[in-house]
């Protein structure tokens, strides 16, 4: 019965898992926001912020499974509200690595993000990131079928989850490399004034989805 089920749903698993693939990697607040904290607070805060997104990712899995991603794809408001909450988050931290500049070096230094706020931001980046949203409707809406056990959807959470984890850490542990870091090091200030006005870009691009 097993290989009956897993040959039924093989289409679908990898539908679901080129779709994984390329939702991790496709450039957006999240590759933002561990770029920011790997850079500025060093290797431990951008792996942890790579936790945080793979957390985040159920999130998104639990309203699907629930049959709310139905509910969202054809609810303006509740986009809207995502939208806006994950825009003014964007915002609000590009805001505050550019007014930080001034103290991140020291603070750099001492790592002073701790792994929890490390987490918190790559959770809240994720779990507000209209992006995401709209890839798990498609998933959930076009791709898999209503009929798809429960457990079978769950299995595609954590390819979706493990994807990111892999892809960000990744992206943390090479942006974090000693080499990379002394360059990076001569150019600080730069680095932090455009990683905030990317984190702020974000913010904006996502405020004007869909307007």
């Amino acid at each position: 019965m097993e290989a009956v089920t897993l040959s039924q749903y093989a289409s679908q698993f990898m539908s679901v898992t080129v779709i994984a693939i390329f939702m991790a990697i496709s450039p957006g607040a999240d590759f933002a926001m561990i770029t920011r904290n790997s850079l500025l607070y060093r290797r431990r805060a951008g792996l942890c912020s790579a936790l945080g997104v793979s957390v985040a990712i159920w999130v998104h899995v639990g309203y699907s499974i629930a049959g709310l991603a139905v509910i969202i794809a054809n609810s303006p408001m509740a986009y809207t509200v995502i939208k806006y909450c994950g825009a003014a988050y964007l915002i609000y931290m590009g805001v505050t690595t550019i007014m930080s500049r001034h103290t991140i070096q020291a603070a750099t230094s001492q790592g002073t993000m701790n792994a929890l706020s490390a987490f918190k931001t790559g959770f809240l980046t994720n779990a507000l990131n209209p992006k995401t949203t709209v890839f798990f409707l498609s998933i959930f809406t076009q791709v898999v079928d209503r009929a798809t056990p429960v457990g079978i959807q769950l299995v595609y959470g954590a390819i979706i989850s493990m994807a990111h984890l892999v892809w960000f850490s990744g992206v943390a542990l090479f942006l974090t490399h000693p080499k990379l870091l002394r360059a990076f090091n001569n150019a600080r200030h730069i680095i932090e004034g455009v990683v905030g006005v990317v984190l702020i870009g974000f913010g904006v691009k996502i405020a004007l989805l869909g307007s």
